[in-house]
């Protein structure tokens, strides 16, 4: 679908909006934002992808989802480098957004004022089930947000959340299926008094 719009003077102009897609860890979030971009530049759009710097358990410069598709992506120390470096693109990407400071938001808003398609992938919560960094935000001034779910890996219910399998309690921990586990509400809960009797 084209998101430009024809203004008063007949001339074509863009229509930006922000898309969030949000869920657990293993639910395809990235998938669907890599899917997503390939779309838009099937269609011979100028897109563009950026991630943390940070986020280097696949590949340093490339987004790549658990399924191991990638797609080149510009790595960036802070949101603030995504205005700097955007130029004539029409669709921006952003990964792994929950790692991004607060400004991320501020970001979003001024790429989709400028007439840019943004689509942002991020964990919606942490491993203690608390709405993680600028996820909340980006959730509430989206103009379409996506609720990706995992399958819970001890039931096969929808999964609630990410649940860390490994010691530690800074909410920053780069991992995949040895540190984590996608689990529903009910199996979570379970995990989390194990854990508790366990200390």
């Amino acid at each position: 679908m084209s998101n430009m719009l024809t203004a008063a003077g007949g001339e074509m102009m863009r229509q930006g909006r922000v898309e969030v897609i949000c869920g657990s860890m293993f639910s395809g979030k990235t998938e669907e934002l890599i899917r997503r971009m390939r779309r838009a530049e099937f269609a011979h759009q100028k897109v563009e992808i950026f991630k943390p710097s940070m986020d280097v358990r696949y590949s340093e410069q490339d987004v790549v989802s658990h399924e191991g598709r990638a797609i080149p992506s510009t790595p960036v120390d802070s949101s603030a480098s995504i205005l700097l470096l955007v130029s004539d693109q029409q669709v921006v990407g952003i990964d792994e957004a929950q790692f991004f400071d607060a400004g991320i938001v501020d970001v979003c808003n001024e790429l989709a004022n400028r007439g840019i398609r943004v689509i942002v992938a991020g964990l919606d919560m942490d491993f203690m089930g608390h709405p993680f960094g600028p996820m909340p935000a980006l959730c509430a001034i989206a103009d379409e947000v996506s609720k990706q779910h995992a399958i819970c890996v001890r039931c096969g219910s929808l999964a609630y959340l990410s649940h860390r399998i490994v010691a530690g309690e800074k909410q920053v921990l780069l991992g995949e299926k040895d540190e984590y586990e996608p689990l529903c509400r009910h199996c979570y809960e379970q995990a989390m008094r194990c854990t508790d009797r366990c200390r």
